[in-house]
């Protein structure tokens, strides 16, 4: 995946000239905005889980398109973590809530912005539509396939929205990758498409508790690691290919316009035998409609590849690097590149994901190469959250939603049932 600066400067420029003319480019150019609300004011949110993604979503989320109210977590190190995050957005503070029943039944709020461990998303997210407030809840959309019917069962019967969080859907570079060059025809009969997330190190994460005598059994979780770390444990969790596969898996089923229909897949706990119970190493398979295959990889033993997208078609090959950098290459002539960069301007602290990194972390994109980008890198979550607003006021539609969500989620959760059962699983 590592170019020249030369090759870079040369595809860029390559690349805009394949999008002339198009919409694809007038997205490129300019960040996919929405100007708010014109009615109504903004909308009026409660946040439940502040930890690291939450806060990620907080840091985009205020005016003009939102009013954050209150704050839900049952970690008091996240409520003040959370609270830092408004005031550097010099917003004003929002009340802080344990439980989020107290939440919906004590503050006048129209929307919530979820992201709370896995498992809790199904209970969580239909227990708001079901009071009638709308829902943006981070990805995956469920730990299995009943919760998120219920889920979407629940935005139905209370006609509410209900947005899942993958924010390449809000992307210029994806909308314009795919409008652009999928849509349009540039790569040909496409079937085959490469999905990796590589990463040398441990996903495990180190923190203490936020009193001697915290104890957060009556939520589930046994002792406090079990809360720091959920992702590494089955209960809560459906490990990488929840946490990494479900964003790439997505854009496959997007671009190819189906949704796998057998998986299979390997994996095991290879590297950090540290009393985890979820794979530190993943490799899936998956079988669309029309003779088409995804296949995905995500190991924590070595970063050379990184993290990408690719799809291969019979007249060229379409690669997306770490969500910022969009290659095209011919079929039969590999040096004759063509890429473009976006860059990772804008005010406030870089998008603090779970999984996707700051752009200027060790191995990220160079100053040259995202000189002259076109995008704030923070642009495609913050449109997500601006949207979600637009949706619940004046009726904007929403990019992706629970019929698209549903489809990776089942798929990802079926792969590691592969696993467990090694063999082939139809969907």
């Amino acid at each position: 995946m590592n170019l020249t600066p030369e090759q870079r400067e040369l595809g860029r420029r390559n690349f805009l000239k394949a999008l002339a003319g198009t919409p694809a480019l007038a997205a490129l150019g300019g960040a996919i905005a929405w100007k708010g609300p014109v009615t109504g004011g903004p909308v009026r949110v409660g946040f439940i889980g502040v930890g690291t993604q939450g806060r990620a979503l907080l840091g985009v989320t205020g005016p003009p398109f939102a009013d954050v109210r209150a704050l839900c977590d049952i970690n008091p190190t996240s409520l003040q973590k959370a609270d830092e995050v408004l005031a550097t957005n010099k917003q004003p503070p929002a009340r802080h809530y344990a439980e989020w029943q107290d939440m919906l039944q004590k503050e006048d709020i129209e929307a919530v912005v979820m992201a709370p461990p896995l498992w809790k998303h199904a209970e969580l997210a239909s227990g708001c539509l079901e009071a009638g407030k709308h829902v943006l809840c981070e990805k995956m959309m469920a730990w299995d396939a009943e919760g998120c019917e219920r889920m979407r069962a629940a935005a139905q019967a209370s006609n509410r929205v209900l947005e899942i969080g993958y924010q390449r859907f809000y992307s210029a570079l994806y909308q314009s990758a795919y409008e652009g060059i999928i849509k349009a025809g540039v790569l040909g009969d496409i079937y085959h498409s490469r999905l990796a997330w590589h990463r040398n190190g441990n996903w495990r994460r180190q923190g203490e508790p936020p009193s001697k005598d915290y104890d957060p059994s009556k939520w589930g979780y046994p002792t406090f690691e079990h809360l720091l770390n959920w992702r590494l444990y089955w209960k809560y969790s459906q490990g990488l290919f929840a946490e990494l596969a479900s964003h790439q898996l997505n854009v496959a089923n997007w671009f190819f316009d189906s949704k796998p229909e057998a998986v299979s897949a390997s994996g095991g706990v290879y590297r950090f035998k540290d009393g985890r119970e979820v794979y530190d190493h993943v490799y899936g398979t998956f079988e669309y409609p029309h003779g088409r295959t995804a296949v995905f990889s995500s190991i924590e033993s070595n970063a050379f590849d990184d993290y990408y997208e690719m799809f291969m078609g019979t007249k060229g090959t379409l690669i997306i690097i770490r969500e910022v950098e969009a290659l095209l290459f011919e079929e039969g002539n590999g040096e004759r590149s063509t890429s473009v960069a976006v860059s990772a301007r804008g005010e406030g602290p870089a998008a603090e994901t779970t999984e996707t990194q700051p752009a200027n972390r060790p191995g990220g994109p160079t100053t040259a190469a995202r000189a002259e980008g076109q995008v704030d890198r923070r642009a495609s979550s913050r449109s997500e959250v601006e949207r979600f607003c637009a949706a619940v006021r004046v009726g904007t539609p929403i990019a992706c939603g629970p019929d698209r969500a549903i489809g990776s989620a089942v798929a990802c959760t079926l792969a590691n049932h592969a696993i467990e059962k090694k063999t082939r699983l139809t969907v």
